[in-house]
């Protein structure tokens, strides 16, 4: 089973922790991984995007000219499509864009995404993160204890208001609960930040 250094907030060594290889030690599954992902941005496009038939464009009522005897094309309205100012022919109209994939499958390339974090040397357990009062710099001053300052993801067990709020102003650091968890944000970020609770819950969850 994977190993890895237990940390205090201040970035001192605090322990060590066995993570359960059957999450954070799977074989990674690139194709899968990034269907999910895939699946994740799908879901949050809007899909508002329209244009309009003829049927929609406002006027066209009247017939252009009569029918025949002018030497011109027949024509019954001003907005077809064939007219500047008509309507458009199989533009985009509002849809959904989400599908879903199997659960299994998605709490498979949760492992992954995981796993791979910890063969890159990229997880960073600490056994316990919390601050008295929701400030900015506490998040500055604890990835400085640590030597990093890029984009990192912090996983709490529960979610946490001052965590959550000291790195809501920092760009490219995000404070998330284990329910929470995704592959999006786990590859999307540097460095994960995870409690030892959070470890728990999560191997709970998907062992």
């Amino acid at each position: 089973m994977p190993k890895v250094a237990v940390y205090t907030i201040a970035g001192k060594e605090a322990g060590e922790l066995e993570l359960n290889e059957s999450v954070f030690g799977v074989e990674v599954n690139e194709a899968l991984v990034h269907q999910a992902v895939v699946m994740q941005l799908a879901s949050q496009r809007l899909g508002t995007h329209a244009t309009k038939t003829r049927g929609l464009v406002r006027g066209g009522g009247r017939k252009p000219w009569k029918q025949k005897g002018t030497g011109r094309a027949r024509s019954g309205s001003t907005r077809s499509p064939i007219w500047v100012g008509g309507g458009t022919v199989f533009g985009p109209t509002p849809r959904s864009y989400a599908f879903r994939m199997p659960r299994k499958q998605r709490r498979l390339a949760i492992k992954c995404a995981l796993s791979s974090k910890v063969q890159n040397g990229e997880l960073v357990v600490v056994d316990s993160i919390d601050f008295a009062a929701p400030k900015t710099k506490n998040v500055v001053q604890m990835m400085k204890d640590f030597g990093f300052d890029k984009k990192a993801l912090i996983i709490t067990a529960d979610m946490i208001e001052n965590v959550e709020k000291s790195s809501r102003n920092i760009p490219g650091v995000k404070a998330i609960s284990s329910c929470g968890l995704n592959v999006y944000d786990i590859l999307n970020h540097n460095k994960l930040f995870i409690t030892k609770d959070a470890v728990t819950r999560i191997e709970e969850v998907l062992a």
